[in-house]
């Protein structure tokens, strides 16, 4: 089980060997190798001492520590006892290996080459410069150039260690590394599951960086904390009264309680601009249950007895997040406050804390426990919220070996398709796999693959785009480079279509049209296809040069240009020429929404899909086209939660400023109570405004917002 706070302050205030040696001992079983590593250890650092004055190798035991108490990999242990020893002293690779075997040896190689991968890639703590950037660079060039997992989790243990003994450093030394730690380790170890080292690097560095913020929302967790206290204590015998009236044994279940840790509430402060009494889950409760089963009778229990905020319903039980987790959330009232409630079965409780640590890879030991996706993965930006979308169940699936016809072997995650095996093999083979054969058998490209399967890829000589299979693949590389396919293709068709609306509409070739672009290097062509004010600016400033440019005169005058909007079945159509009808062709028929386009033909216009086939055909062969839009404007589903104001009429005067917003309220709830008036309102309304930070602008000129969300199926991840 992970560290508990009691575990910490323990490590924090070991100084002396004795003492670390004996803690290690009583959360590892003993053996030889372990007692030797140890002794080996200690003569290596011997005469080396910490900033503090304390003997160096304290911080090796302790590392040990941490590291046994999420593992019982004992290789894994003895890495941290050894994982400074080729670093700073005369002991080589070899030495290690000769002495405590190859998977040691592997290990603590590993930890040495992300000590030289820092020392290259980071600015150092010398410099004024800030460190975001260069750690940046470290991250990736940490997760491209490790091949263990086990090394990472080492090393964040080591990490651990480093932060809880960060006072014996100088102020400057301080807020590098703890910054290093916010931008490189927590977001390690957020991507590999292990939530309470994620939580405990984010709070230790935050109160390096952030003093102020941190001392203001540690003095109101102490200023409340018996408030706090009562109210969880309260909620938590609450429920358990109302699940063992129900029949659940107390031995089927466990009510745990938590207030959340001080960096997520300084994110949640941050982004949704409120104060930290309206922080909504600041007081969570975990129920812990011995099955699945469980979990969803449990459910119903909480709602049938508390009002739940429906907008905060979450089920990754059902479907769990792509990272494995699983666990159902829901958000309830209870007297004057909001709880978030979490339920889990005791195994997801201890994947959701120890993430890989967990893992069934771990059990197995030995060398080479690799996880592909950190070679794989292609970078789209920095958010760790986006990388974890993209590592779907690369991590988390216990993976199965599949062959190309030369017996070469590619590990994917159970589960994966034949175009995942497509795109293993090389990128460009996914994107041209035209069609497969699975052991000698003709197959689907979206066929699952298994354990031993010989899968061989026909290509065709172009790109294939599939846009509409990107939900079936499983891994990350075929994701990211299908998504890649379809945004260029879709620019792609954007940049034509702009080209022929405007040789349609001025009467004009398209070659001519493109001269003109290109000579008033106009470079946002491809908006045209999809935003009318980029078309009409366009005619605006084409009309322009038929004026004043010789290259131009000759051309019909501006008034033959003006364009005429006709709405028809639901569609609008911009054009010079007059439309008699919009039909749709038979051979896509796109529905409301979808990415459209339009043909001319005569005063007629064919609307097709914009990833239509024959729809490629006629946009290459330049045929006439007219910009279409859907006539009928999104209506965008919201839920809200404000904090009213103290006074008589407040609730009646904030709906009518809603309705002055053109917001059509489908629900209200009225949550919190106090003596005088109800606190907290959740309205469920629906807008045509489709940009959630214009609206909550809007909306929060005239009232407090805590919480403001698109509606989504409770089931969507």
């Amino acid at each position: 089980m992970p560290l508990s706070q009691v575990d910490i302050e323990k490590i924090k205030h070991l100084h002396d060997v004795d003492s670390a040696t004996k803690y290690l001992y009583s959360i590892i079983p003993h053996s030889e190798l372990l007692e030797e590593a140890l002794k080996y250890a200690q003569k290596a650092h011997e005469n080396q001492f910490r900033k503090s004055g304390e003997p160096y190798i304290v911080h090796p035991i302790l590392v040990a520590c941490i590291v046994a108490t999420i593992t019982n990999d004992e290789s894994m242990a003895i890495s941290g006892l050894l994982h400074d020893i080729v670093e700073d002293t005369e002991i080589t690779s070899m030495d290690v290996e000769t002495k405590f075997g190859k998977d040691v040896a592997h290990l603590v190689d590993g930890l040495t080459k992300i000590d030289r991968i820092r020392d290259s890639e980071l600015i150092p703590s010398s410099s004024n410069e800030r460190i975001v950037i260069s750690a940046l660079s470290f991250r990736k060039m940490l997760l491209a150039s490790t091949e263990d997992v086990r090394v990472l989790v080492v090393k964040l243990c080591d990490r651990l260690h480093n932060m809880l003994t960060l006072n014996a450093l100088p102020e400057h030394k301080q807020k590098r590394i703890s910054e290093e730690t916010l931008v490189v380790y927590a977001p390690i170890a957020h991507r590999l599951g292990i939530s309470f080292l994620k939580n405990i690097l984010e709070d230790l560095s935050f109160s390096y960086l952030f003093k102020e913020e941190k001392h203001h929302i540690d003095n109101y967790l102490d200023s409340n904390y018996h408030a706090l206290e009562i109210k969880l204590n309260e909620f938590k015998q609450s429920i358990h009264r109302i699940l063992v009236t129900n029949g659940f044994c107390e031995d089927d279940f466990e009510v745990l309680s938590r207030v959340k840790h001080r960096y997520s509430i300084y994110l949640k402060m941050q982004r949704k601009g409120v104060g930290i009494e309206e922080v909504l889950d600041l007081l969570a409760v975990r129920i812990l249950t011995q099955d699945a089963v469980k979990c969803y009778t449990i459910l119903g229990l909480i709602h049938l007895n508390f009002q739940p905020l429906s907008s905060r319903f979450k089920d990754y039980v059902a479907v769990p997040k792509e990272n494995g987790y699983q666990t159902i959330h829901t958000t309830v009232f209870y007297s004057t406050a909001i709880f978030e409630v979490q339920i889990r079965t005791y195994e997801m409780h201890n994947t959701a804390e120890l993430g890989v640590a967990a893992h069934w890879k771990y059990k197995s030991g030995g060398n080479g426990i690799k996880l592909d996706w950190l070679s794989n993965l292609q970078y789209q930006n920095e958010s760790v919220e986006d990388f974890y979308e993209l590592v779907k169940n690369d991590i988390y699936s216990k993976d199965i070996s599949v062959f190309s016809p030369t017996g070469d072997p590619f590990t994917l995650p159970r589960g994966a398709v034949a175009l995942d095996f497509a795109y293993a093999v090389h990128s460009e083979v996914g994107n041209k796999a035209s069609s497969c054969l699975i052991n000698k058998s003709k197959a689907s490209l979206l066929s699952e693959v298994h354990n031993g399967d010989i899968v061989k890829i026909n290509l065709s000589n172009d790109i294939i785009t599939r846009c509409s299979w990107i939900d079936a693949v499983k891994t990350s590389r075929a994701t990211t480079n299908m998504r890649l396919n379809c945004n260029n293709r879709i620019k792609e068709i954007n940049i034509k279509s702009s080209i022929n609306i405007v040789a349609t509409a001025m009467s004009l070739n398209k070659s001519r049209v493109e001269e003109w672009f290109d000579t008033n290097h106009y470079d946002t062509r491809f908006t045209i296809a999809y935003d009318i004010e980029s078309f009409r600016n366009v005619i605006y400033m084409y009309t322009q040069d038929i004026s004043k440019n010789n290259r131009f005169k000759g051309f019909l005058s501006r008034h033959r240009f003006k364009l005429k909007s006709k709405i028809v079945s639901g569609l609008e159509v911009f054009s010079v020429s007059n439309i008699t009808d919009v039909v749709f062709d038979y051979c896509c028929h796109p529905k409301a929404g979808d990415e459209i386009m339009a043909f001319l033909e005569k005063s007629k216009v064919h609307v097709h899909h914009k990833m239509c086939k024959s729809a490629a055909k006629m946009l290459d062969e330049n045929q006439p086209m007219v910009f279409i839009r859907w006539e009928k404007e999104i209506i965008y589903q919201y839920n809200l939660i404000v904090s009213l104001h103290n006074e008589k009429g407040a609730l009646a005067e904030f709906l009518a400023y809603l309705v002055k917003l053109d917001i059509d309220i489908g629900s209200i709830e009225l949550g919190k109570r106090s003596s005088d008036y109800i606190k907290y309102c959740e309205i469920g309304f629906n807008s045509k405004e489709g940009n959630i930070n214009s609206l909550r602008s809007k909306i929060e000129n005239n009232i407090k917002v805590i919480h403001l969300i698109r509606k989504d199926d409770a089931y969507k991840k």
